[in-house]
């Protein structure tokens, strides 16, 4: 406002018919940018005594520096996401209730400890993204999903593997589904039941292979062990000890020879170790070692005729 009028001043004198090169002191000051007159004239009427300052404005202006410094300090040393956590969870929004749905062989309690949650943890703050991820990273877990419903509440939805059979390596015996996926060791007698395989490469291979001895029930219900040989062909390890040995190719036919020898003479039911049908013309069958005593003695005792008959004379 001062300037201004300075050069209005300047102006009439001159055109009054002053001198133009001797201009006063009030000419020679400078002139304010637009930008900065009004705000200029707001603090000229402080000076002027027209406006004064409310009551306690040091003391908040002070509070609101002191403020804004720790708020800056809090973000220059990454406590943000703390603050705003313990701030928001106190406004109302901390977690108060987890659902979990899915879930069989995953305890909710391993869940639980996935989510992170200490009490306190905001809604808003939560990390729904992480949480996801770590609980995937759990054994059976195949898919995760957590959702935040507003004001406190998380839904955590599991989909699990699903076991397919018992794999036993070594000394090994763990869980694998149906494409061979190692899940976890074995460890509960709830999956006792599960079809075991045995031997290198076995769970790859395993799934087409107990769908076609599941085709023929008979036989199924008595297979103890399906163990794979060399990484090319099967065994069949039924409950009474007996060993079908098949062939590397065409198991099917095979095992449907072997149940229509057995519908005809029981050859799974009598005293054997053993029957080795990997040779297209012939059955080879493996005697136990009672067996192969028994039939030496049958044999001995058949080739003694012409004794017996003198002693009846």
């Amino acid at each position: 406002m001062f300037a201004v009028k300075s050069g209005q001043s300047w102006r009439r004198r001159t055109a009054r018919g002053g001198s133009p090169g001797r201009p006063s002191m009030a000419a020679a000051s400078w002139v304010l940018p637009r930008l900065l007159r009004r705000p200029a004239r707001w603090l000229s009427r402080f000076d002027s005594g027209e406006l004064s300052l409310p009551r306690f404005a040091a003391s908040s202006a002070s509070a609101l520096l002191i403020g804004s410094f720790t708020l800056y300090g809090v973000y220059l040393g990454g406590h943000g996401p703390a603050l705003a956590q313990t701030v928001t969870s106190r406004l109302g929004f901390a977690v108060d209730q987890v659902r979990v749905v899915g879930h069989r062989e995953t305890s909710e309690i391993d869940i639980l400890e996935q989510l992170g949650l200490d009490g306190w943890t905001s809604l808003i703050g939560f990390d729904a993204e992480a949480a996801r991820a770590r609980i995937a990273g759990l054994p059976w877990i195949k898919t995760a999903e957590v959702r935040k419903t507003y004001p406190d509440e998380i839904d955590v939805r599991v989909e699990e593997r699903k076991p397919f059979a018992l794999w036993q390596h070594g000394r090994d015996l763990t869980i694998v589904e149906r494409s061979g996926n190692v899940i976890v060791p074995f460890a509960s007698e709830r999956h006792a039941t599960l079809p075991l395989v045995i031997g290198l490469g076995a769970p790859e291979r395993a799934a087409p292979f107990i769908d076609l001895v599941a085709a023929h029930p008979e036989l199924a219900a008595r297979v103890k062990g399906y163990i794979r040989v060399g990484e090319r062909r099967w065994d069949l390890r039924l409950e009474n000890g007996v060993t079908i040995k098949l062939p590397d190719h065409d198991e099917a036919k095979a095992i449907t020879d072997i149940i229509a020898l057995d519908r005809e003479n029981g050859i799974l039911s009598r005293d054997i170790l053993a029957v080795d049908m990997r040779l297209e013309d012939r059955l080879v069958v493996q005697l136990t070692p009672e067996a192969e005593l028994r039939r030496e003695a049958a044999l001995k005792e058949k080739a003694k005729p012409g004794k017996a008959q003198e002693r009846k004379i």
